[in-house]
């Protein structure tokens, strides 16, 4: 029973996925909340300024030092917007802690440092501004061998149709990631078959333990109770998951190696 009711949890997700989110920095941005994308031009500005009038204390990246904090965790930077609550507690100082007033720095340098403390946090945070290096490790003729030999890629795929130029529309750990952990964009196809027989085949609208609805190629509706019927759900992907369990590391990596060329 609990199988039962983990596979058609797992079949509703897929049948009622949210649209694409956006990949990358911006997207994971907008996931995490992180707010606006700091002014790299600003923060270039700023960067010089940090270090010569805060490294000594907060650490040439902000991130503490011997005697200061790391200000990437501060509420006064993380609570600020540009410049705000930063500004103030630069020029002022905070004496009963220790921190130096800094008089001299204008309010457009104390900006440029606020905006250098906001891409910090931007770099540590988001995790779409990382970059995977040294993925390319493979043998590349390894990896056609592979896709045309005991992987059986090429019974689905070709190079050249749906996999023509993916070596140049996507970098490398895009292209692993997606033969490893593939998803479909498209809502499955599904078939139920009546108590009578008949088979109604369309596109999966809704499943759960008890009902099952599908629009089929005419545009109708259906909607079943799933007592008295048999559901098949197509599973387009089920000889990547099937994979999964059998790559070994140079499998992998040759693969990928062999994908990246197809430019």
């Amino acid at each position: 029973m609990l199988l039962s009711l983990m596979c058609t949890l797992l079949a509703a997700q897929t049948a009622q996925r949210p649209a694409q989110r956006r990949r990358g920095a911006e997207g994971t941005r907008e996931f995490l909340g992180l707010g606006r994308q700091p002014d790299a031009a600003a923060a270039a500005r700023g960067k010089p300024l940090f270090v010569a009038n805060c490294s000594f204390c907060h650490g040439a990246n902000a991130r503490g030092g011997d005697t200061g904090p790391d200000l990437l965790r501060s509420p006064v930077v993380l609570h600020d917007d540009k410049g705000e609550e930063i500004g103030p507690v630069v020029h002022n100082g905070r004496p009963a802690r220790g921190m130096p007033a800094f008089p001299a720095l204008t309010e457009a340098q104390l900006a440029d440092l606020a905006e250098f403390l906001h891409m910090q946090v931007e770099l540590a945070a988001n995790r779409g501004t990382y970059q995977v290096k040294n993925i390319v490790t493979g043998n590349a003729s390894a990896g056609e061998a592979y896709f045309n030999g005991p992987g059986k890629c090429n019974t689905c795929h070709s190079v050249t149709g749906d996999l023509q130029h993916i070596g140049t529309k996507h970098s490398a750990d895009e292209i692993q990631r997606a033969f490893l952990y593939p998803s479909d964009r498209e809502p499955p196809k599904v078939t139920v078959t009546l108590g009578s027989g008949e088979k109604i085949t369309g596109t999966l609208k809704h499943l759960d333990d008890f009902d099952v609805s599908l629009t089929d190629a005419q545009g109708e509706f259906h909607s079943y109770a799933r007592e008295g019927v048999k559901v098949e759900v197509e599973d387009k992907l089920a000889a990547h998951r099937r994979l999964l369990d059998q790559y070994n590391d140079s499998d992998m990596h040759n693969l990928t190696a062999y994908l990246v060329t197809l430019k």
